[in-house]
Parts: structure tokens; C-alpha cells; sequence
């Protein structure tokens, strides 16, 4: 039996880590084993790279910020995320290929052909059977991402940053219909929850 990768996506502030955990206890309420993990990060090297990627005072070239992203996910997939699907596990990610496309495809300005390449590279034809995007307007996002945390070197960023990369996760998100589910998280959580349970329900059958 092979497990079910499903990932989560959207700008800070659009509540991927409550659903995250909500979506963890109802796949767990069903009896099914599930891994919780994220990019970059997820193993001991990804993380030092999550450090070094999120520094707010290590400044970086576009395609070096780009191609520690795919090396961060090269290890996530072996050390994790195949391993954990060859053992019939589930696999909920926050963040993963997309969020590259949007933050540094379309938000950066790395050409989206180059990021194909190393996208077919690192994962070989891999995707998620399911991503979540979890969609607010930049604003809404960024007042609630401030109100938890001090911003990382991404956060850091303008206004104009974000309007980019919310419009690259929706090109993603036409691109790939049949997997991407958007998601509209200016909503109630309890809507978004509701919403969560119908698509869930035939994956846990």
C-alpha cells in the first residue's frame, strides 16, 4: 500500500498551520498513520538551510535562494517524505514545490522553465495527490503572520512581493487543476473546516 502526500500552500497569515494540525487529528481519527513535516526543513540538513534561507540579515542571489530550496527538498524526499509513502504512511506537508514557483518563481523572478527543470530533477515525476491552497489577500495575511511572530527575511518583504506571489500559487493552481484545491482563506475557520472534511472524506475511504 502506498501512503497519500498532501501538502499545504499559501502565504504567511493564511492559517496553514492550524489546518495543518487540524487535518493531522482527522486523518488520525481514521486510523491512519500520518507524518507531519515541512519546507524547507524536515530533516537536519534541511533545517540548517530553513535557518539560512529565513535569516533576515543573509542576504542572497535569486537562483542560489532558489536552488537551496530544491537541495532542502532532495533530502526531505530521501530522508522522509518517500520513505514514509513506501510504508503506506501519509504525509502532510507545509509547503512544497509550489511554494518554490510562487516565492521564488513569481515573486522573485527565477525564470519558471528553470524551476521546472529542477522540479522534474529533485522529484523525478513525484507530486502530492492533493494540495491545499490556502488563499488571502496579502494584507489580510500579513497583519496575521505580524501579529504571532517576528518577520523573517521573507516577511521582510514589500507589498508588491506578495501580490506576486499570491498571483504565481494561482498560476500553479490553474496549471495544476486536477490536484490543486484553492481555498478561500479569508472565510471562518469553522467554514474552512467543513470545506477540509468534504475533500478529505473519499481520500479516507
Amino acid at each position: 500500500m502506498h501512503g497519500k502526500f498532501i501538502t499545504l500552500e499559501g502565504i504567511d497569515g493564511a492559517g496553514k498551520t492550524t489546518h495543518l494540525a487540524w487535518l493531522a487529528g482527522f486523518i488520525k481519527e481514521r486510523g491512519i498513520k500520518a507524518v507531519v513535516t515541512r519546507e524547507p526543513g524536515g530533516t537536519t540538513i534541511g533545517e540548517k538551510l530553513r535557518a539560512l534561507l529565513l535569516d533576515k540579515n543573509e542576504a542572497m542571489h535569486l537562483e542560489t535562494e532558489a536552488l537551496l530550496m530544491f537541495a532542502a527538498r532532495r533530502e526531505h524526499l530521501d530522508k522522509v517524505i518517500t520513505p514514509a509513502l513506501a510504508r503506506g504512511d501519509w504525509v502532510l506537508c507545509d509547503r512544497f514545490t509550489d511554494a518554490t514557483f510562487a516565492y521564488q518563481g513569481s515573486g522573485r523572478g527565477v525564470d519558471w522553465a528553470r524551476l521546472c527543470i529542477l522540479e522534474q530533477w529533485v522529484q523525478a515525476g513525484l507530486q502530492p495527490d492533493l494540495t491545499l491552497l490556502f488563499d488571502v489577500a496579502p494584507e489580510v495575511g500579513r497583519q496575521r503572520a505580524g501579529s504571532i511572530k517576528a518577520p523573517d527575511r521573507f516577511e521582510l518583504e514589500r507589498h508588491d512581493f506578495f501580490e506576486r506571489v499570491r498571483d504565481g500559487y494561482l498560476r500553479r493552481a490553474r496549471e495544476s487543476a486536477t490536484r490543486m484545491r484553492v481555498i478561500d482563506a479569508g472565510t471562518p475557520v469553522e467554514q474552512i473546516q467543513r470545506e477540509l472534511r468534504q475533500i478529505m472524506e473519499p481520500l479516507c475511504r
